[in-house]
């Protein structure tokens, strides 16, 4: 059987869990090369086991997304090792805190935005001139419908998928004339820890699992797909492009 990714290079960041983990497992299943990243050991140890089960090949990169100097050191490493890159798949994020706008802590604010916004601007600092060296490159960044929705208590996470959506937006606009495709990824509700998090008290028994929807994130980075700049949401299998606003006088 043909594996639509043999012998492409794939980053996958918060690969230990969730939408990250199946990501991972469902790119070595088409023959990728996955470079995984998360904080905890263990979680990443038992992900190369899967990997290997799936006939594919990792390497394991642990660390802090608040470590930026790793992350710009991981671009040097790739461009050692492979000279390229041609997938990146911004996954990694965290829930924050539930809290009005006026509670929110300062410590708190800086942190959801240093890893749901700034960490994904340091990938793409270091990345994309190893992004530029594939001959068709993919990226593709999960953000959150609510991003759109301003719903009460969510105000950091909410902002930092909003600005997160931006970013990519205009990424994608810079690369336009090159072989690199940048998109967003909207899964809606999944069963994860996160989603534990930010809707605690609620059954989310039968919200889809990663597992589900990873065959999406898949089609968003193979070669085939020529998208730029859009959001794919979930479960509607639509690509979705968010209107300019109208110029301010």
């Amino acid at each position: 059987m043909d594996r639509r990714l043999e012998n492409r290079i794939a980053v996958v960041t918060g690969a230990s869990r969730g939408i990250g983990r199946a990501a991972a497992v469902a790119l070595a299943r088409e023959g990728a090369h996955v470079i995984a990243i998360a904080r905890t050991v263990g979680g990443l140890e038992e992900l190369d086991d899967e990997i290997q089960a799936a006939g594919s090949s990792a390497t394991l990169v642990p660390f802090n997304l608040t470590d930026f100097e790793a992350i710009d050191r991981l671009g040097s490493a790739i461009n050692e090792r492979w000279g390229k890159l041609d997938i990146l798949v911004g996954n990694a994020g965290i829930a924050g805190v539930l809290t009005p706008v006026g509670h929110i802590r300062a410590k708190d604010w800086d942190e959801i935005i240093a890893v749901n916004l700034t960490a994904n601007w340091r990938f793409i600092r270091s990345l994309d001139p190893l992004l530029r060296k594939s001959d068709a490159a993919r990226a593709v960044f999960v953000t959150s419908g609510l991003a759109h929705m301003g719903m009460a208590y969510h105000a950091p996470y909410a902002a930092s998928k909003a600005g997160l959506e931006l970013l990519v937006r205009t990424y994608a606009a810079e690369v336009e004339k090159f072989p690199i495709k940048v998109n967003l990824f909207s899964p809606g509700r999944v069963f994860t820890r996160m989603q534990q998090m930010l809707f605690r008290g609620q059954d989310l028994s039968d919200l889809p699992k990663p597992e589900d929807i990873a065959p999406a994130i898949v089609d968003i980075v193979v070669p085939e797909q020529t998208h730029n700049g859009l959001i794919y949401s979930y479960p509607r299998e639509s690509w979705l492009c968010p209107q300019p606003p109208e110029p301010v006088a």
